[in-house]
């Protein structure tokens, strides 16, 4: 595996890959996290076909002026006239394309995994969710957490459960083909199903052991995330805990309750002094 994982999901796919994932329509931004670069669609720009005509005819007016006023010059005009073109014809391009939904193409590299269905699509987009919050824990970790390290072994790990998921894929194609055989009107001694069962056997057998390999992964980087984020609220509460106690110290205990009686029993005193002279 390369260095960089490049990450791409679509309304139809998961795109995995050690290169580029490009669109084959639609707009894409890339963030890039570690050696982890997911691929995030764009929606459609909403320009419809008379919009950009009206954009392409706009354009088209000041570039013509240039063209006119450089031919005027003594350049050769079909240069210019080819420049104003080729800008025109790319504009127009990158609008059509910004206004269709956003759909990776599927790599041509036999290295890359996609992902069609949609339980191994959900798996896998559910792990990359869990390594952003395994991530996020790195900075509070400090010297306990080697960044550029925990990051190859944390990507490396998104790799091998999309490899694991795709031959999960690859599987489930294989086991529904062959559950499709059990009701075939054969013998039941036949070479031939005699021949399936086996295969549907050994299809079960690596269905469970790819199985138990991805739910490896993905409880790892699941507790990689609980433990990060566990021992940041342990922080988080000592914090609270040494900021309470340095508060109490400075309040101290309670006062000694001595004005308030004083100044009732002076009070009293008053109002019986007068009732005595009222007498």
């Amino acid at each position: 595996m390369t260095t960089d994982l490049y990450i791409g999901a679509d309304a139809e796919k998961v795109v995995v890959s050690a290169h580029r994932v490009r669109t084959r329509t639609g707009r894409a931004r890339y963030r890039r996290t570690g050696a982890m670069i997911e691929a995030v669609t764009e929606p459609p720009s909403g320009r419809t076909r008379e919009v950009r005509l009206a954009y392409a005819g706009r354009l088209a007016l000041p570039l013509l002026l240039a063209s006119a006023i450089l031919a005027a010059t003594g350049l050769t005009w079909w240069f210019p006239a080819a420049v104003s073109a080729g800008l025109i014809t790319w504009t127009w391009r990158r609008q059509a394309r910004a206004a269709q939904p956003a759909v990776f193409a599927t790599p041509r590299d036999d290295e890359a995994r996609v992902l069609w269905t949609e339980p191994e699509r959900a798996a896998l987009t559910r792990a990359v969710a869990v390594s952003y919050r395994v991530r996020r824990t790195w900075p509070a970790l400090g010297g306990m957490v080697d960044p550029s390290l925990a990051d190859h072994s944390l990507t490396r790990a998104l790799d091998e459960l999309a490899t694991l998921l795709a031959r999960r894929q690859e599987l489930r194609r294989v086991r529904a083909g062959l559950e499709s055989t059990r009701d075939a009107d054969i013998p039941a001694d036949s070479p031939a199903r005699i021949a399936a069962d086996l295969q549907r056997e050994r299809a079960d057998e690596l269905w469970a052991e790819t199985g138990a390999a991805a739910n490896r992964i993905v409880r790892a980087i699941d507790a990689a995330a609980r433990t990060g984020e566990s021992f940041i609220r342990e922080q988080q509460v000592a914090a609270t805990a040494r900021h309470a106690e340095r508060s109490l110290a400075r309040v101290g205990g309670a006062p000694a309750a001595e004005s308030g009686p004083e100044l009732a029993d002076r009070t009293e005193a008053v109002i019986t002094a007068y009732r005595e002279l009222g007498a």
